[in-house]
């Protein structure tokens, strides 16, 4: 793996761990109508990040790379940002998500990209099935924002 690549996949592993945060905080202060239905989601999708987490952190063990691992890392790298405590309205948060996971679907691509570039086939394939779990997730919450 070219350190370009790695220092790529630290970005993007640092996204994903502030985006569990995230998750954690927009699943624990929704409020609004449609409450129930939007927290037990939010937690479908950090169960699913978890996984990510630690498989891209795995890939780059594979590859002989330290993983970034700790918060103050992930927020050094990370473009993805925090949010103030604070409860927030379904839609408000539904519309967070959706901006969150359309930056890192872009940044899974570029990257499933350039490891295509470098015959890495493992971390192509791991990527894959992150594009494939954004791009869904995408559609449902445009279809709950409708």
């Amino acid at each position: 793996m070219k350190k370009e690549l790695a220092v790529s996949m630290n970005k993007y592993l640092a996204n994903i761990g502030v985006e569990y945060i995230k998750l954690h905080h927009l699943h624990w202060n929704v409020v609004g109508v449609n409450f129930k239905s939007i927290h037990e989601y939010l937690e479908g999708l950090y169960d699913g990040l978890a996984s990510s987490l630690d498989e891209v952190a795995e890939l780059l063990k594979i590859h002989d790379e330290v993983p970034a691992a700790s918060l103050k890392e992930y927020l050094e790298l990370a473009s993805i940002e925090e949010l103030e405590a604070g409860e927030l309205h379904g839609k408000e948060v539904l519309e967070i998500v959706l901006k969150d996971f359309k930056e890192m679907r872009n940044q899974a691509e570029a990257l499933r990209n350039q490891a295509d570039e470098e015959h890495l086939f493992g971390v192509v394939s791991a990527l894959e099935g992150d594009l494939e779990q954004y791009d869904k997730n995408i559609w449902f919450i445009k279809a709950m924002l409708k």
